[in-house]
């Protein structure tokens, strides 16, 4: 028993209450609740006891990390991360200025994405040293993996004072970087610029231009979203080719989003409003009503398997060669959720060599090998055939509407539409 909250509360009642909890829940394996409208829709279907139980988790121990998290705010002792304390004297060593290189990376890249920039980072100290010791700054790193969400980013951010944004910051999705209450405003007040010239032909040619002609954003990379089928499961229908297809009444629950990959889940509802209107929302909604349910939250059940899952790229290498699961890359092109790079102005110079590396072409070949994430490094070979197209939302589209109210409202509409299924 404690005075924060009952074993009995849901999941949805102690997160929205303690959102410092999100975190920890995800760490324990419940990384849909990464997912606004996962959090609200299976964490008010399920008690904290029965989703820890469903993990073969200790309640007792789990509740006093519960509370330890609450009261400190931080999930450090637990998981290895630190709330960053952005007005403590942790910022300046010695009078020295932080430099600071933060963000997330996707999983499958992360390790070794990290190597390299060590190994690069290490040379770079190296062949700085004199320098480094009478500059005024020092340069710290801080890269965590995508799946453990961007609260932290989001914390520094919601301060409004872009001396407590990182000087080169990643990350893949909208939601952060465009939203006018977030990074946006950021944007227009020219703290962030950043240049692509070149840029690697599959995004780069007659159907797209991930290049941002206002010099804001860097792209380096981007998540495809494809569908894999289950074969098994069409019942004699066919395979969906395209997204069209895929909003056919015919394939009413029974498809899967990634409701976990919150970056991908918002490219996915936003291309598809962008290209099919509201209608389009709704019937994505329909498509995945039967899969909202607590059990995706926890181990999933056996006999509620989907036709289809729209699923990030490197899923497809997973599947066994004689599975009854299919990649399909839809004839109109992967939805991509890009992956991008700000850079601080005003310590543009200082942070130069940091933004080429991850522009490199050694990036960009961690990225497309590692992880299967197309580079846009216009060096790298994606080793994609010509008729693996990619669709996005586009630059005016982003420019022109409010994401974060957009994004609130597209996630409303879709959370009404598949409960009404």
């Amino acid at each position: 028993m404690n005075n924060y909250f009952n074993l009995t509360d849901t999941v949805f009642e102690v997160t929205e209450k303690y959102p410092q909890l999100i975190p920890y829940f995800v760490k324990k394996g419940f990384t849909p609740l990464n997912n606004p409208i996962m959090r609200k829709m299976m964490g008010k279907k399920i008690s904290i006891e029965k989703a820890l139980l469903s993990k073969k988790l200790d309640t007792e121990k789990c509740e006093a990390e519960m509370c330890a998290v609450i009261k400190t705010g931080t999930i450090n002792t637990l998981t290895g991360l630190k709330k960053i304390d952005i007005n403590s004297a942790e910022t300046k060593d010695g009078g020295k200025r932080n430099i600071r290189i933060e963000g997330v990376l996707p999983c499958p890249i992360k390790i070794p994405l990290l190597e390299k920039f060590e190994e690069f980072y290490s040379e770079y100290k190296t062949e700085n040293e004199e320098k480094l010791k009478t500059a005024d700054y020092k340069i710290t790193y801080d890269l965590r993996s995508a799946n453990l969400g961007i609260d932290w980013i989001c914390e520094q951010v919601k301060t409004g004072k872009k001396e407590n944004l990182p000087d080169i910051l990643l990350s893949a999705g909208f939601e952060l970087f465009f939203d006018k209450n977030l990074m946006g405003r950021f944007i227009e007040d020219g703290t962030f610029n950043c240049k692509i010239e070149k840029m690697n032909k599959d995004f780069c040619n007659a159907d797209l231009d991930l290049r941002d002609d206002k010099n804001n954003y860097a792209i380096i990379g981007a998540v495809p979203a494809i569908m894999i089928v289950n074969t098994e499961a069409l019942n004699g229908r066919k395979p969906p080719e395209t997204w069209q297809d895929l909003l056919k009444d015919e394939f009413e629950n029974s498809v899967a989003l990634p409701f976990q990959d919150l970056d991908l889940f918002n490219a996915v509802i936003l291309t598809v409003y962008k290209i099919f209107g509201d209608e389009g929302v709704q019937k994505l909604a329909g498509a995945c009503g039967k899969f909202l349910h607590p059990a995706q939250m926890v181990k999933g059940k056996k006999e509620s398997v989907p036709a289809i899952n729209i699923a990030p790229f490197f899923f497809s290498k997973m599947i066994k060669e004689n599975s009854a699961l299919k990649a399909v890359w839809p004839k109109d092109g992967a939805i991509i959720a890009p992956i991008f790079m700000l850079v601080k102005t005003e310590n543009a110079e200082i942070t130069k060599p940091f933004a080429d590396f991850f522009l490199s072409e050694k990036t960009g070949n961690i990225f497309a090998q590692s992880g299967f994430f197309p580079s846009t490094n216009p060096n790298v070979n994606n080793n994609l055939s010509a008729d693996k197209k990619f669709i996005w939302v586009g630059w005016d589209f982003l420019h022109n509407n409010d994401i974060g109210l957009l994004l609130e409202k597209l996630r409303k509409d879709f959370e009404t539409a598949a409960l009404r299924k």
